[in-house]
């Protein structure tokens, strides 16, 4: 199921936010830390790396994230040239002190009332941005809501201390290249609903949970896991909560939403659904597919050549 989310005011607000760069020192991403690499926008990457800007990897609402895999993450971001990664839940109390310190380390010179520090906000849809931008400004400014691409205009803020921060939509890409991405991201709420199927969604996070968080399903549904996949999963759920549609079979929309909602609010526990092992598995399997169609392009222009 190939996963693709990019409503038109998007392409506006992509332009702004590469024009806007110019004027900014760091560029702030946040990520959800359930899926960070999924949640990294390449073309935020690309943008910044084009005007030779540093970036903050923020992996937000690591209350609902495996721990020791955000070590991992951590460990992994901070690996990468130009880049510091901090974790933190933007909706706890004085978590998001922590966020200007950092960005000011990235760009030491930018220190007085001539040189003050000039930062961008970015990062996918509903990631938790504008949660974190009101937490820094310590008011309600940015409009906050539980669906993907609230925030529609870039906003210019003046903080206490002289630092400019830059608040931008959340901002997708045109055509996600790994379907895996497409799927974690649906799986965290971080694309339109329409832009998915629940039970498609449902089952791909049923089989990572299998895989690695199989004691969560049991705690929570009180299920027996032996021979199952990832429709069984979601078909037993169905029938532990009594799901039913017209006619007496099993409600699997529903049972599939229930997983999803189980997931997203942290009843399923502290999960996180990509690893940088899984990552790096599904980054070889789009080199192979990649080289595949490549080397299928070029035998079918040599079968042009020679009918030609």
């Amino acid at each position: 199921m190939a996963i693709n989310w990019f409503p038109g005011h998007m392409v506006a607000a992509q332009k702004k936010a590469a024009e806007g760069l110019a004027e900014v020192d760091v560029v702030i991403e946040v990520l959800d830390a359930r899926c960070p690499a999924a949640s990294v926008n390449p073309t935020i990457n690309a943008m910044r790396q084009a005007r030779n800007k540093p970036a903050l990897k923020i992996l937000n609402k690591i209350d609902l994230a495996d721990p020791k895999i955000t070590e991992q993450w951590l460990s992994w971001f901070n690996a990468q040239e130009g880049v510091r990664a901090i974790g933190l839940s933007c909706k706890k109390q004085g978590e998001s002190n922590k966020v200007l310190p950092e960005a000011r380390k990235l760009a030491p010179l930018r220190e007085g009332p001539l040189k003050r520090l000039r930062v961008m906000m970015m990062g996918v849809p509903n990631v938790g941005k504008s949660t974190l931008v009101n937490a820094i400004l310590n008011k309600r400014i940015a409009n906050v809501g539980d669906e993907p691409a609230i925030t529609k205009l870039i906003k210019r803020y003046e903080l206490a201390d002289g630092t400019w921060l830059f608040d931008t939509p959340g901002l997708m890409w045109p055509k996600i290249a790994l379907e895996t991405d497409g799927l974690l991201l649906a799986a965290n709420h971080l694309v339109g609903v329409n832009a998915y199927i629940d039970e498609e969604v449902a089952t791909y996070l049923a089989e990572i949970l299998l895989a690695r968080y199989p004691e969560s399903l049991v705690a929570r549904y009180g299920i027996e896991l032996d021979g199952m996949d990832g429709p069984g999963v979601i078909e037993a759920v169905a029938h532990r909560r009594s799901f039913r549609i017209k006619g007496g079979g099993a409600d699997y929309e529903k049972a599939a939403v229930t997983l999803l909602l189980d997931y997203r609010n942290g009843t399923l526990g502290r999960i996180t659904v990509e690893t940088p092992e899984t990552r790096g598995l599904q980054l070889e399997a789009l080199e192979v597919k990649l080289a595949e169609l490549a080397a299928e392009a070029l035998l079918e222009a040599e079968r042009e050549a020679k009918k030609r």
